[in-house]
């Protein structure tokens, strides 16, 4: 099936059509935007005679064409044409119509035979081609897995592509190998038409990650222990993936002389620290050590990604640096370059902050508007007592266990801790400018800056707010602070001081007493609430001259439903959710959830069904007993209106008929006639004519 799109414009004198297989995985997407958004000279940079090259007005534009594994309706505006389900015929002609091809086996072990498949089927047809063509095999450092040192001696003797004749793949990989043999090998019989290059790519990140992902929501769910797998000493050869594709940018452009290429940064960072600053930057920071084994039972790995993730080789490309000089995105690798890296994987992922802060009248129900944005956009609720209570459990903890990287010593630490406790058991609350720096540390933390917050009731005046945003003094910090922890949206409830009277009069003695809503209190709160919104220092103000329009929203009922309404409003207003959906572990959670309450509903309807069978059969035993009673009644009745009727009969006949008909049956018994009822007849006309 093929669907095609009208590209761009081409209005440059050459053109070159580019194939890459499955361009809808990781690495060929990136590939394919790079490529197609690209000019030759544009972006890449060379040296020695390649530089001449450059400086001529010959520039060409890359049109984009390629397979994908997965239909669907997904827009690709840098792939002109996408083919699915293409048999092997219907695949070489489209092969045959571009002038470079691409094969990216780092992702899928599934696309090394169709690799293979291809350099053989385009070398077969050598003699029909209108014109050279180029394929390129992007591999994966893998096939040099176990390749002995070139000097046992100096073990920090990098492995370099002068060498790559001495690889040895890991055993997983052996077919890898074996394909850059024979695609290097097909390329040697009529270079000046059919050019083939391989290219190993380091374990590849950025814009999104691909096998670093799984560390990288790890970290940014704020899971504690994030794993490294083995002793992670290993070292991990990297390159980010637009440096990738400018690799492969450089060799459509210039085809180098080498056809065996390295693609790979310069960081040789070791497992351990690799995951060991992403947790610090997206997380708490924790890690813990497992076997290696471990990462062959995660499901989030497959049995690739785990085999790379163990590998350990110390790399340098070195024929790139000699022939290529582009614009690196992260020569020094991933650890030095991480916050580039996970503002790339915020922003590629969508896993964007929502911040709100919800304000408004005492007891107006911020409270639990506040915990339903939490619910629902899985945010995180700070309060001024809650966080309060977080930042001296973390001192107590700090206390008791001193951390020897943290710069604060246990002697600061416990002073802090000591003046926090003795200011609240005296009831006077944290100063100022103490409770804006505790504020101000928890909305910088990881949490917030991953998935957001609510902020409830604070701050309460628009200079609170300056210094709680923007910090004391205009600099280039404090700015960059209002960026990261300023909220996006503002919710301002209101309601009337006769409604919020009637609802603290309402509400149960616990809850009044838990925020100490009596009289006198609330009275004085909501008129101290009042005189600041009479002011000109009003918190609202602050927002209005950082562009943050405040949404006031009128509260009139307490009523389910109207919340229901206000929170659709703030969902229409906020937009949908910025986050990862359901962990797994809460998924089983909610399914298990979900399960008990069918079982809970499932007993409580049979329950019901047999009360109801059992008041049924109750009712039928009434209807019986009390039918069998008025029956066994008229019964009784019926016999004695019988006896009463029947007494004038029996007594006639006992009188007048019995005996005479004892006597003759007495005489038929003696005389035994031949017709006993003749005889008994004629015995009592004689006898009783009457």
């Amino acid at each position: 099936m093929l669907t095609a799109r009208s590209g761009p414009s081409m209005a440059q004198p050459e053109m070159t059509r580019v194939f890459l297989n499955n361009v809808d995985s990781y690495a060929s997407r990136h590939i394919a935007q790079v490529l197609s958004g690209s000019v030759a000279g544009a972006a890449v940079n060379t040296n020695s005679d390649l530089e001449a090259e450059l400086l001529s007005n010959h520039k060409r534009t890359f049109q984009v064409v390629g397979t994908v594994s997965h239909p669907s309706a997904v827009e690709r505006p840098h792939v002109v044409e996408q083919y699915t389900h293409l048999n092997r015929d219907e695949l070489l002609s489209k092969l045959m119509g571009c002038d470079v091809v691409i094969y990216n086996v780092t992702q899928h072990a599934d696309q090394v035979e169709e690799a293979l498949w291809a350099a053989s089927a385009l070398h077969s047809e050598v003699e029909h081609f209108s014109g050279p063509k180029l394929f390129i095999l992007i591999s994966t450092i893998m096939t040099w897995a176990c390749s002995k040192p070139a000097d046992p001696d100096d073990l920090e003797l990098p492995f370099t592509d002068a060498i790559f004749w001495s690889r040895r793949a890991h055993p997983n990989f052996e077919r890898h190998i074996d394909l850059e043999k024979r695609v290097v090998k097909m390329g040697k019989t009529e270079r000046k038409l059919f050019s083939t290059y391989v290219v190993a790519a380091g374990l590849q990140y950025g814009m999104g990650e691909q096998i670093f992902h799984y560390f990288f929501k790890k970290s940014w769910l704020g899971e504690d222990g994030i794993p490294i797998f083995g002793d992670g000493k290993n070292i991990v050869p990297t390159i980010h993936i637009h440096d990738l594709a400018s690799v492969v940018y450089s060799v459509i452009q210039h085809q180098p002389r080498p056809y065996y290429l390295l693609a790979v940064d310069d960081s040789n960072n070791t497992m351990e620290e690799i995951v060991k600053k992403i947790a610090s930057i997206l997380g708490p920071g924790k890690i813990q050590k497992k076997p290696s084994e471990d990462a062959f039972l995660t499901k989030d790995l497959s049995v690739m990604e785990a085999n790379s993730l163990l590998v350990s080789l110390r790399m340098e490309a070195a024929y790139i640096k000699k022939l290529f000089s582009f614009n690196w995105v992260c020569q020094f690798g991933l650890v030095e370059n991480i916050e580039v890296v996970v503002q790339e994987f915020r922003q590629t992922r969508g896993l964007l902050p929502v911040r709100l802060c919800v304000l408004g009248a005492p007891a107006v129900g911020k409270t639990t508007v506040s915990k339903k944005i939490c619910e629902y956009y899985r945010l995180h609720h700070i309060t001024v007592k809650s966080t309060i209570s977080d930042t001296i459990a973390r001192l107590e903890h700090a206390v008791r266990n001193p951390d020897p990287d943290e710069g604060n010593s246990t002697q600061d630490v416990q002073e802090q801790l000591s003046m926090m406790k003795e200011r609240l058991e005296q009831n006077r609350g944290l100063d100022e400018e103490l409770l804006l720096n505790v504020m101000r540390d928890k909305l910088m933390t990881n949490p917030c800056n991953n998935q957001g917050y609510v902020l409830e009731d604070f701050p309460q005046t628009r200079e609170q707010a300056k210094e709680l945003f923007g910090g004391k003094e205009e600099d280039a910090t404090s700015q960059n602070s209002l960026t990261n922890i300023i909220p996006e949206f503002v919710l301002c409830l209101e309601a009337t001081e006769a409604f919020l009277l009637d609802r603290v009069l309402n509400l149960p003695e616990s809850c009044v007493q838990e925020h100490n809503y009596e009289p006198e209190n609330f009275s004085r709160w909501l008129a101290a609430y009042k005189e600041k919104q009479s002011e000109d220092d009003m918190v609202l103000n602050y927002f209005y001259e950082h562009d943050i329009i405040p949404l006031q929203f009128e509260i009139s009922s307490s009523n389910e439903a109207d919340c229901l309404s206000l929170m659709q409003k703030v969902i229409d207003i906020v937009g949908q959710p910025r986050n990862y959906g359901p962990s797994s572990q809460e998924v089983k959670e909610e399914e298990r959830r979900k399960a008990a309450e069918r079982l809970r509903r499932e007993a409580q309807e049979r329950a019901e069904v047999e009360r109801m069978e059992a008041d049924e059969a109750r009712d039928r035993a009434a209807h019986w007993a009390e039918w069998t009673k008025k029956l066994e009644e008229v019964r009784q009745q019926e016999e004695e209106e019988l006896e009463a009727t029947s007494g004038p009969m029996r007594d006639y006949l006992m009188e007048q008929v019995v005996p005479t008909l004892s006597r003759g049956l007495i005489e038929c018994c003696r005389a035994q006639p031949q017709d006993p009822v003749d005889f008994l007849a004629e015995y009592l006309l004689k006898n009783n004519p009457f």
